[in-house]
């Protein structure tokens, strides 16, 4: 909307600490903690999923299984109701590309009323450090599958993930004070 200056940088106080977003080179930048992912043996979730994973994790809050083409990854029909049963609060399955971007994703979120997150911020604050230690490299263009789908540019920078992505306003507000009900 403009209302923040071309060098200025938005701040957030959160429970995960302090998140900025900034605009560079007509993406908006946010700035996150890295949340890796460490091997995990999650059988029930392969099932659930009908997929042979070629890795299966979990980080604090996800899981994450890496399957063998983008093919699937796209083609993945999931029970959202078996999903909802897991114990976390979202599901990433990945693969590499081999198209214009690096990796693809999806993000499953039943257990918290959201299916299919079309565009996910804390999944790729897993899937950047995953990828990073599994290509060597540092920044990815990736592209989370969803039916409305979006680019996002990951790069990791010590224990940040910075996610540049693009926006439009879908919606505006304003709230009135002191107005009558």
């Amino acid at each position: 909307t403009g209302l923040l200056g071309k060098n200025q940088t938005a701040r957030f106080h959160t429970r995960s600490g302090l998140l900025t977003a900034c605009i560079k080179d007509g993406w908006i930048e946010l700035n996150f903690p890295s949340l890796p992912v460490q091997p995990a043996h999650i059988p029930v979730l392969a099932n659930i999923l009908g997929v042979n994973p070629l890795f299966s994790g979990s980080s604090q809050i996800h899981y994450l299984l890496e399957v063998e083409s983008e093919d699937i990854v796209r083609n993945l029909k999931p029970d959202f109701t078996a999903l909802s049963q897991l114990p976390v609060r979202g599901i990433m399955v990945t693969s590499i590309s081999k198209g214009d971007v690096d990796f693809v994703s999806r993000f499953f979120a039943p257990s918290v009323g959201n299916n299919e997150d079309p565009v996910t911020g804390s999944a790729h604050c897993v899937l950047g450090p995953y990828w990073q230690q599994k290509l060597g490299k540092s920044s990815f263009t990736a592209y989370q599958a969803s039916a409305r789908g979006g680019i996002i540019k990951v790069t990791m920078l010590n224990d940040r993930v910075l996610l540049a992505g693009q926006a439009i306003t879908v919606m505006k507000c304003v709230f009135l004070q002191g107005a009558c009900s």
